[in-house]
């Protein structure tokens, strides 16, 4: 099977409005006009996505307890939505720090990334791609590691508008 990306993720929220909420206002998705009969939900579009729907969340009400996964229960650990520059990757740490929702960032030496939590603590990872023509030898050895980012750094480093994943997950 030769898969070539994530096409939507479908999570499961407590409260339908304030998650569309979050992923709107935090991280730029926007509603898109699809409903299942039958259930309380709602489908979202990324900001330059060309899919139909990037997230779908379904309601299962306010007595659903936040998310265990990988402290208590088996789960799913966290999808990675890929940005196009660090100026960009630097917006989204900052709308997360505002929001409450930044938990963590690394430098995987070929990534470098933010680590969110929805307000049902499910966790999400935005993060920029080192473009192919920039990897090095120092960017390679560092993928088995987990440093500490510095965004400031990184932008200075690559530059923020430089455009991420060429070369890596997107075609030359």
């Amino acid at each position: 099977m030769g898969i070539h990306r994530l096409n939507h993720a479908v999570l499961y929220v407590s409260d339908l409005d304030r998650s569309v909420a979050f992923y709107r206002d935090v991280l730029g998705f926007r509603r898109v006009s699809m409903t299942p009969e039958g259930f309380r939900a709602a489908f979202l579009q990324a900001p330059g996505s060309t899919n139909d729907h990037d997230l779908g969340l379904f309601e299962i009400g306010a007595s659903a307890g936040r998310s265990t996964a990988g402290r208590q229960t088996v789960g799913l650990y966290h999808l990675a939505w890929e940005v196009d520059t660090l100026d960009e990757l630097a917006a989204t740490a900052r709308r997360l720090t505002g929001a409450g929702a930044l938990v963590g960032t690394s430098d995987h030496g070929t990534t470098k990334s933010l680590y969110g939590q929805d307000p049902d603590g499910l966790e999400f990872e935005v993060v920029w791609l080192v473009p192919a023509d920039r990897l090095d030898d120092n960017a390679l050895a560092a993928r088995t590691r987990i440093g500490r980012l510095d965004l400031a750094a990184e932008i200075e480093r690559y530059g923020g508008d430089t455009r991420g994943g060429v070369g890596v997950s997107i075609p030359v």
